[in-house]
């Protein structure tokens, strides 16, 4: 059996859709006829959770078929995802990319959203990355000048370039960061056990140094429950110490 899941975590750049507007201030959507062209992923950066090396690839200097073939070997490869806002975002479109270019149907993921998780858990002033990672002291986005960035890709400066690789790998950098620092809090997190050979061992990273902390209680059952020495996190056993038989109740 496997020594432990491959945890994926990436993160994509979108080019925006470029459309002729008659006006600034229009509430209505724009007709198709009006868009000039469509938006797309530009590039992408993913790195496995147990290692340090950030993979990127960008349709400047890979090419669109070859990002799109790397974005789906990685996935394929994937037991688990991790992102930030990924299941609305990120992978809708690289799966949009994948269909889009007939390559064959990546293995499924399971995934974990931290925009999710925070939007869950916590009630920070803005849940966007950099200040939730900020306000962990994780640490920070890289600074860049904002729109006019994807401007200068989009025409191909090769310095601007830089620094969308810059960008992409230091959010994929950030966003392991926060995964980490979130962990005990993933309560849905897949559980680790599935994907190792030790019998009880924490849901969330698989540790096996668990201290027995009191009990955990559902309607009907109660279950040892443990805490994680190594992530924090908290579990329950797989048996239940107590039931109730609610049988003879009319």
């Amino acid at each position: 059996m496997s020594t432990g899941p491959r945890i994926l975590v990436l993160d994509i750049e979108r080019a925006p859709n470029i459309v002729h507007k008659w006006r600034l201030f229009d509430k209505h959507s724009t007709p198709l006829s009006q868009v000039e062209q469509f938006g797309r992923t530009i590039c992408f950066a993913a790195s496995w959770e147990d290692k340090s090396k950030v993979e990127f690839y960008s349709e400047f200097h890979h090419g669109t078929e070859e990002m799109v073939s790397q974005a789906r070997r990685l996935l394929d490869e994937a037991d688990i995802t991790v992102g930030y806002n990924q299941v609305a975002f990120d992978l809708p479109h690289l799966r949009t990319e994948i269909e889009v270019a007939g390559l064959p149907v990546e293995s499924p993921t399971l995934d974990v959203d931290l925009l999710r998780v925070v939007r869950k858990h916590f009630r920070f002033e803005s849940n966007k990355l950099d200040n939730v990672a900020q306000q962990l002291g994780v640490g920070s986005k890289v600074k860049h000048e904002g729109h006019a960035l994807w401007m200068a890709c989009m025409a191909g400066d090769e310095r601007a370039w830089a620094r969308m690789r810059r960008y992409n790998i230091g959010d994929v950098r950030l966003t392991k960061g926060v995964y980490r620092r979130l962990l005990p809090r993933i309560h849905n997190h897949p559980h680790m056990g599935l994907y190792t050979d030790r019998e009880h061992c924490c849901n969330r990273c698989a540790s096996v140094d668990l201290e027995r902390r009191g009990y955990a209680y559902t309607a009907l059952s109660t279950f040892q429950q443990y805490r994680c020495n190594d992530c924090g996190g908290w579990s329950r056993g797989k048996t239940a110490i107590a039931r109730v038989d609610e049988r003879g109740i009319a």
